[in-house]
């Protein structure tokens, strides 16, 4: 699956592995080096906060936003539910967590569903 059609797009179906290392572990690194650099740009002084380090995590966060609905959406297609499901995770504390476990660790539909293939059957 091309970048375009895995982060640009909700067709389809990911695989448990295709989440976590194209999208999770991507974002975990880079969310850690740009947590960083806002920090080192915020200064020491809570007196005097330097605010283009809480722009800049301001600017990640609206980055994230599409690419997130697009690979949730497929995690929750390959688990035969619609795209719709991504709501759940606003629930507070009890969303957050049923969204990791059914995305990050439960395994898809095997076989075709209406949202379309096994993303396993060529493996």
């Amino acid at each position: 699956m091309d970048f375009k059609q895995l982060y640009l797009s909700i067709d389809g179906r990911i695989n448990r592995s295709t989440f976590w290392l194209k999208f999770v572990l991507p974002v975990v690194i880079v969310s850690i080096v740009i947590n960083i650099i806002a920090g080192v740009m915020m200064g020491s002084d809570p007196n005097n906060p330097n605010m283009a380090g809480f722009a800049i995590l301001g600017i990640w966060q609206l980055i994230l936003i599409y690419p997130s609905i697009c690979v949730y959406g497929k995690r929750w297609h390959d688990r035969d539910k619609s795209a719709w499901w991504i709501l759940i995770g606003l629930i507070p504390l009890v969303g957050p967590i049923w969204v990791l476990v059914e995305c990050g660790f439960l395994k898809g539909t095997e076989g075709p569903n209406r949202f379309g293939e096994d993303p396993l059957a060529g493996a």
